[in-house]
């Protein structure tokens, strides 16, 4: 036999090929691979005996694809890597009657159980069963929760961010207000947030925050309802198709277009009419409009054979930012600081001790950059530093896409091509209105796959895909600070400590410290993903 030598070591052909096996085939239990399902079931007759040798069909109603598999001599049959949706299944035999059941739908990584009883007859009369089947999860090795398409659809979600729903599954807790950094995050089965991972039709969808692993948009919310068919959340002991990281695995499947033009337009306005005040707020209810607008469609090519399906979905907001700094006091914007320190004098004056001493102590040379900072409207807090509760508007802009393409090439062949793009800025001010966060995202996932017969009991799946993440974020200085304040030419103010004291730290109460409410230049901070998924299934049904 011909021989393969690595490093000193011999290898039979026969010895990769098995290897090859190890590493790439799931033979049995993967029942819920990717981003389909599965059909299962018995052919019986009346008197309950199995009926071998029977040809079952199964039909997707919504494509009109189908797949023809016979069941074995104790009268089963099984039919793997199906895609979501709606099925019928009929089965025929020479000396029964034709039986056809409908009313099958097929979730993302779930076993459709459909037994079927045959009647003595002709093959030409046919007996037709409309009824809900029962979908099932017969594999041991995994516990999941299903977000099905009604409810992805029709229960209401504030910023229609659909991984909200996350929380429907038992075990599930929103962990946003724990972790930071934007977007949400959630525990799953008491592992951490960071340690779940996001499946976009058997692609990874991810952040570039280094914060959270749940992917996300500049408004922090993950739009494109209308492009989500369902999604499953995988806990616990999940099958060998599954891996990467140890905490909930949230498989994504997207809307793919059926025989029938489907199409839909929408947009949800909110705005500051029907708000109440909130707590820290001064005069009027801070200022809040959001636009979330869009459309899809979906439909055939050629009917039976190609489909398409696209949506978009985009975002704008405008939201007043209630926030509180320290600013300098009046008699500090003219150059007079309290001379002070732990209640002894540090300049002569005359005053008792413990009483501040106000004396022209600003270099003239530093009172441009007193204009910095907005008015104080609040209480002065001493050491010159008062107090500014305002609400600049924060913008978002963000629109969300995606494109998918299903073909069925050949009786043995079926394609599919999905493409989601994600794009958009979101600027958030500080109370002081000339400076503020400026900070774009923007995500893309693309995938193919290739589904090969090779016969009823052997099946290829192979999977290609590519995801990236990108995202900026940057100190923003408003065009009307003068270029002669700037500390470096040709880059923003920098930070003013007066006083002792860190940059950007709020005042320590040491005397005449004042510190800039966000005038600091920090830079830039850029963070990148770049994934690629290779993958490929070989499904072998042997026995039982």
């Amino acid at each position: 036999m011909p021989k393969l030598s690595f490093g000193g070591k011999c290898w039979t052909y026969w010895s990769l090929f098995i290897c090859f096996c190890l590493c790439f085939c799931m033979v049995e239990q993967a029942l819920g691979q990717g981003t389909g399902g599965s059909i299962t079931g018995r052919v019986l007759d009346t008197s309950g005996a199995v009926i071998p040798t029977v040809t079952v069909t199964i039909k997707n109603t919504e494509t009109g694809t189908s797949r023809v598999v016979n069941t074995d001599e104790a009268g089963n049959y099984r039919v793997l890597s199906l895609n979501v949706g709606r099925y019928e299944v009929s089965a025929e035999k020479a000396g029964f009657k034709t039986i056809v059941r409908s009313g099958i739908s097929l979730s993302v990584g779930q076993e459709a159980v459909v037994n079927l009883d045959m009647q003595v007859g002709e093959v030409t009369q046919q007996v037709t069963v409309t009824e809900e089947s029962p979908v099932i999860n017969t594999t041991t090795s995994q516990i999941s929760g299903l977000v099905s398409e009604q409810q992805v659809k029709d229960l209401p979600l504030n910023g229609r961010s659909f991984d909200a729903l996350i929380t429907l599954n038992p075990g599930a807790i929103n962990y946003t207000a724990f972790t930071g950094g934007g977007g949400n995050s959630f525990t799953v089965a008491g592992r951490r947030a960071g340690e779940n991972i996001y499946l976009l039709n058997g692609i990874e969808y991810t952040s570039a925050n280094n914060l959270v692993s749940t992917p996300q948009g500049a408004s922090g919310q993950l739009l494109g309802i209308d492009a989500i068919r369902e999604f499953n959340v995988l806990t616990d002991s999940y099958g060998a198709e599954y891996g990467k990281r140890a905490g909930g695995q949230i498989n994504v499947v997207t809307q793919s277009g059926t025989n029938l033009l489907h199409g839909s337009l929408f947009e949800f306005v909110r705005n500051d009419a029907f708000d109440a005040k909130p707590y820290l707020a001064t005069g009027n209810i801070p200022p809040f409009r959001r636009n979330q607008f869009g459309g899809s469609v979906g439909g055939p090519i050629k009917q039976d054979k190609t489909f398409f399906f696209l949506s978009y979905e985009g975002e704008r907001q405008r939201l007043g930012v209630i926030g509180t700094v320290f600013v300098p006091d009046d008699n500090a914007r003219k150059g007079h600081l309290p001379c002070v320190s732990g209640g002894v004098p540090a300049c002569t004056g005359g005053n008792p001790v413990g009483t501040p001493t106000l004396v022209p102590s600003l270099d003239p040379r530093m009172l441009p950059y007193m204009a910095l900072w907005p008015v104080a409207n609040g209480p002065n807090v001493g050491g010159g530093i008062a107090t500014l509760t305002a609400s600049p508007k924060q913008s978002i802009r963000e629109d969300f896409s995606t494109t998918r393409l299903d073909h069925k090439i050949s009786e043995k062949d079926t394609a599919s091509m999905a493409y989601t793009f994600d794009d958009g800025v979101n600027f958030t001010p500080t109370a002081d209105p000339l400076f503020g966060n400026n900070t774009t995202n923007r995500a893309q996932v693309f995938s193919i796959q290739e589904t090969h017969t090779f016969s009823p009991q052997v099946l290829n799946t192979a999977r290609v895909g590519f995801s990236r993440s990108h995202s900026v974020a940057s100190a923003f200085t408003g065009p009307s600070v003068p270029a002669n304040l700037g500390m470096v030419q040709g880059k923003q103010p920098g930070q003013i400590v007066i006083g002792g004291g860190g940059g950007g730290a709020a005042a320590s109460g040491a005397a005449s410290s004042i510190v800039s409410s966000g005038s600091g230049q920090r830079g830039t901070n850029e963070n990148v993903k770049n994934l690629y998924t290779f993958q490929d299934d070989v499904l072998i049904i042997r026995g039982k």
